[in-house]
């Protein structure tokens, strides 16, 4: 598709509702879904989108600020604007407690997961401490490649007291949704993230270079009663996922 073709007025800019840099960021956003726009893909100047939709240089500045900051299109110094090829990058709460699909479902993204292994084991000595498993007690472990969009995210690493999740096989999007059918669903967290250089299998996993910026997390999470039901570990792209944090002072 050509710049005039892409840009050009017609109807998706005509007396539809919604401010017009909406309608012209969902425009390319449209052209990148639908393969138009290829990842890489150089765009036009804004100048030049100015000139071809009949917009002003803010109104076009504005909505390729959004898909930047949305990581959708990169800026280059002194090259222009490009089709990003990376994911866009995602925010999730750390105030609010709630499973991989359901963020992706509340952005509008599809989730998906790769099975990379599922089963019953004899726990490792730390899952005995974390999950408090008496001698001789089994774990369920599950380990899955998380996307959005088909695009790699993360690798989550879950166990759980075999008596919480008895058949791992039930799992087959959401564990929380399968958690909260057996009154089983955690109600609070606690998060530790840290900043890794990706490792080589988990790098390739995640179709990223080895040694790339990621972030592991380590969650434990907990039923009203306080027992310990899910100890998670997961690595995530660095270039996927912002996390976010709403700070109070400490009197408010």
């Amino acid at each position: 598709m050509t710049p005039d073709e892409l840009f050009g007025p017609g109807e998706w800019l005509g007396d539809g509702t919604g401010p017009r840099y909406l309608r012209l960021r969902s425009r390319i956003e449209m052209a990148i879904a639908n393969g138009l726009l290829p990842e890489g893909a150089p765009l036009p100047a804004e100048r030049e989108i100015a000139n071809l939709t009949g917009l002003s240089r803010v109104t076009v500045r504005r909505a390729m600020q959004d898909l930047v900051d949305r990581g959708i299109v990169v800026q280059r110094q002194g090259s222009g604007s490009f089709v990003s090829d990376a994911p866009p990058k995602v925010e999730q709460s750390l105030s609010v407690l709630t499973s991989f699909t359901e963020d992706m479902v509340r952005r509008g993204l599809s989730a998906s997961s790769e099975w990379l292994g599922r089963g019953i084991h004899m726990p490792s000595p730390e899952e005995v401490m974390i999950l408090a498993l008496s001698p001789g007690e089994s774990v369920v472990r599950i380990e899955r490649l998380r996307r959005a969009d088909n695009r790699p995210m993360a690798i989550e690493r879950a166990s759980l007291p075999v008596d919480v999740l008895p058949n791992p096989l039930e799992v087959e999007t959401s564990l929380y949704k399968v958690l909260e059918a057996s009154g089983n669903r955690p109600v609070r967290a606690l998060q530790r993230i840290s900043a890794i250089n990706l490792g080589g299998e988990d790098a390739e996993v995640l179709g990223v270079e080895t040694g790339a910026a990621g972030l592991r997390i380590e969650r434990t999470s907990y039923l009203p009663n306080r027992r310990v039901v899910e100890f998670t570990r997961s690595v995530y792209r660095g270039d996927a996922y912002d996390f976010v944090a709403e700070l109070r002072l400490a009197d408010q």
